[in-house]
Formats: structure tokens, C-alpha cells, sequence
């Protein structure tokens, strides 16, 4: 097990005098808190002994048929004996590689892809071989060349982790054209597929994209209530074929017993009594407005040589810098300039992404983005009047590595 450097960083960059542009938290000042209160109060009045009790390894059966309705709309026809809850759709991520992976056994996902399933990789010994990606997301063509190769070897993956929308920490979305073409070539190669979609209802656009699994019962699919709810409930899910229900449940009761009845019939109360659509709508308003403040800063203050994507939904823009200058190395001096990104080298599991930095614009109000922007921007000039002044790698790296394809669109 390896420690995370973008966990790392979160403990400097809660410092209120940093801005940070590196952490994906939600922004919850739309809650409506005082109804949630409320319901808080009358579930325990009312059903204070089963909430409080210990529950179902598989989850409350109320909520799990909400589940099927939230993902109805992505086009995923489900069964809720077919859903399990858990502590977080990372949980759920987790216990899919307990039980698909051995030690050695090769792992597909997109490069860049989410720090938190290169760690649970990392932690069962899996061994991650990274697919680019373009604006258009995972490229069918080199998806394909991976499976060959590794053919070749006599290697069959255990599956493909993809995140198809709005994604983590690319911020860009699979083409709906290749959703079909990518399912179609994993099933020749007999690799499972597991789709994580956290961000599917938070496009700005108000377009929903179907979903893999709606194409594909074999798929494995992961949600969470944390991007469209709150986060710290902690309540995800997994939608899975029915013969790897029964192992997912034995892992669940082994990893946690149960997950909180409390915080899922919480849920189910807010899914129930509340228009959680609305809710949604509010919160993608909100992330909207802060993406285009992202984009004006970047486009207002951005040395010449920089790229970036233009994220249709979720929380992420992906950066590229001139090249020459290795944002893992830069991190302290831009802390030191009270501005905080994700580097790109921590969503690789090869060594890439030197030259490449997530920023997240979820969180911070508007005017904090483009001041967070513009002390980023200011660091990256000093960088590169060092390069041109002494030559590039002038400033010592800190074990970064060579740069990565980018999705980006110029």
C-alpha cells in the first residue's frame, strides 16, 4: 500500500490563506440543511431502532429500488436484487478488485485515470496498463492495440476501468459512437468491464449520456450519491450480473459487516420527499458558473504553451504546461504562492503525467478561482523564465516522470 500524494496535499491545501484547485469536494451550500434536519429528527423519532441497528450486508431494500429509478435514467434497466450499497462507490470499487484480481493480474484504465482506483489497484497487487485518451475520451483504436499486445504475452486483463463521463481528472466524455465499439472489443478479448460513474448527471449541457451498463448487462457499474447528494453520507452502489452479486455481498459482510442503515435510509427519505432532480439542477448550475470561471481565468492569465480541456459537466479541468517544466516539482513553490493543483504524475501508474496538473473548480466560489488562476499562472511564468534563462529541468524534480498524451482540446 502507497500513500496517495493527492491525499497528501489536502492537508495543506485546507490552509485558508491557500487557494485550492486541487481537491474534488462538493459544493453543499445549496442543501436545503433545515429540511434535512428535519428528516434527520423524524427518522430517528420514527425509526430510530431499525436505523440505528445493524442492517443488510446488501443494503436497505427501500433505497435499492430508488437506485434502479436514479440510474433509469442513464437508460439502465435493473433488478434491485442486483444492487449492492455500500460505504461509497470506492468501497464498491475496492471489493470489485478483491474479487476479480490475484496478485499480477493486469488492470485497464484510461491515462490519466482516478487516484483512488490506482490505489486499490496498487493495494491488491494488480498491475495497471494505461490507455490514452483523446478529447473524445478512450480511443478505441489503442484499446484495441493494448488487448493484442498483451495477447501476445499470453495475458488477458481482468477488466477495463472507465470512467466515460466527465471524467476523473480528464474531464472529458467517451463519445456515445464508441461506448458500443469499446464493449464490443472488450467482449472479443473476454476482459469484463467496469464502468464508474459518479459525475453522469452533473453534465451542463442537459444531455444525459447512456450508460455502458445500459448497453451491456455484463457490465459492472458503480454509483454514488456523493456528487449529487452529500458526500459524507458515505452511501454508493454497485450494479453487478447476478453471478458476481452473491461473492460482492460475502465481500461486503467481510469488509464491513454492513453498510450504515442509517445514512441509507436517510437517503431513501430524501429520494422519496424531496424533487432531488431540482437539486441536481442547482448543483450543476452551480458547477457551471465555476467552470466558466475556470475557463476566463485560464484563457485571461495562461503562459503561451498551455492546453486545456472544456469539461461539458463535472468538476475537472485538465491542464497541460509547456514542456520543460515538471508540475510535481513545482507543487511546493505554487504552495509557497498559496495556490494548490493535482499533479498529473498522481493518476498514472507508469510515471507519466509530468507535464500535466489537474484543476478542480467544484469548490471555490468564483472570484477564489480566478485569483487561485492567476497565482498559478504567476508561478508557472517564474518556471519558465528559469528554463529560459538556465535550461529546462534548471530547478531539481522530485520524482517526476516523462509526459503523458493529453485529452485536451487546444
Amino acid at each position: 500500500m502507497t500513500a496517495s500524494e493527492i491525499r497528501a496535499l489536502f492537508a495543506v491545501a485546507s490552509r485558508p490563506e491557500v487557494v485550492s484547485l486541487a481537491g474534488g469536494m462538493p459544493n453543499l451550500a445549496a442543501l436545503p440543511l433545515d429540511a434535512l434536519a428535519a428528516e434527520v429528527a423524524d427518522l430517528v423519532a420514527r425509526d430510530g431502532q431499525v436505523a440505528l441497528q445493524y442492517g443488510s450486508a446488501q443494503g436497505v431494500p427501500a433505497l435499492r429500488e430508488q437506485i434502479c429509478e436514479v440510474m433509469a435514467l442513464e437508460g439502465i434497466r435493473a433488478d434491485p436484487d442486483d444492487v449492492v450499497v455500500t460505504v461509497g462507490s470506492q468501497m464498491a470499487l475496492d471489493l470489485v478488485t478483491r474479487i476479480y484480481c490475484d496478485p499480477g493480474d493486469v488492470v485497464l484504465a484510461e491515462g490519466p485515470s482516478y487516484v483512488g482506483a490506482l490505489g486499490s489497484f496498487a493495494a491488491y497487487q494488480a498491475r495497471v496498463v494505461h490507455v490514452a485518451m483523446d478529447e473524445h475520451g478512450l480511443v478505441p483504436d489503442l484499446l484495441r492495440d493494448a488487448l493484442r499486445s498483451l495477447a501476445a504475452e499470453g495475458i488477458t486483463p481482468k477488466f477495463l476501468y472507465t470512467i466515460p463521463n466527465f471524467h476523473n481528472p480528464a474531464g472529458v466524455t467517451l463519445a456515445v459512437e464508441r461506448r458500443a465499439e469499446i464493449l464490443e472489443i472488450c467482449a472479443s478479448y473476454g476482459v469484463a468491464v467496469v464502468e464508474d460513474n459518479p459525475y453522469g448527471l452533473l453534465g451542463f449541457s442537459g444531455r444525459t449520456y447512456p450508460a455502458l451498463r445500459s448497453l451491456d448487462r455484463d457490465v459492472v457499474y458503480l454509483g454514488s450519491f456523493s456528487k449529487t447528494f452529500a458526500s459524507g453520507l458515505r452511501v454508493g452502489w454497485a450494479l453487478v450480473p447476478p453471478a458476481v452479486r452473491d461473492r460482492l455481498v460475502l465481500a461486503s459482510e467481510s469488509a464491513a459487516l454492513c453498510p450504515p442503515s442509517f445514512t441509507q435510509m436517510l437517503v431513501s427519505r430524501y429520494l422519496g420527499a424531496h424533487d432531488w432532480r431540482a437539486q441536481i439542477k442547482t448543483y450543476t448550475e452551480a458547477y457551471r458558473d465555476r467552470r466558466d470561471a475556470m475557463l476566463e481565468a485560464l484563457e485571461a492569465h495562461m503562459p503561451d504553451g498551455c492546453t486545456w480541456n472544456v469539461p461539458d459537466g463535472g468538476f475537472y479541468v485538465w491542464l497541460t504546461v509547456p514542456e520543460g517544466v515538471d508540475t510535481k516539482a513545482m507543487l511546493p513553490r505554487a504552495v509557497t504562492a498559496r495556490v494548490a493543483y493535482a499533479s498529473g504524475t498522481g493518476f498514472y501508474a507508469d510515471g507519466f503525467g509530468s507535464s500535466q496538473l489537474r484543476l478542480s473548480y467544484c469548490y471555490p466560489a468564483p472570484d477564489r478561482i480566478h485569483e487561485g488562476v492567476r497565482r498559478l499562472a504567476g508561478v508557472l511564468e517564474a518556471e519558465l523564465d528559469v528554463m529560459r534563462t538556465f535550461g529546462s529541468s534548471a530547478r531539481p524534480a522530485l520524482g517526476g516522470g516523462p509526459q503523458a498524451p493529453s485529452p485536451h482540446t487546444p
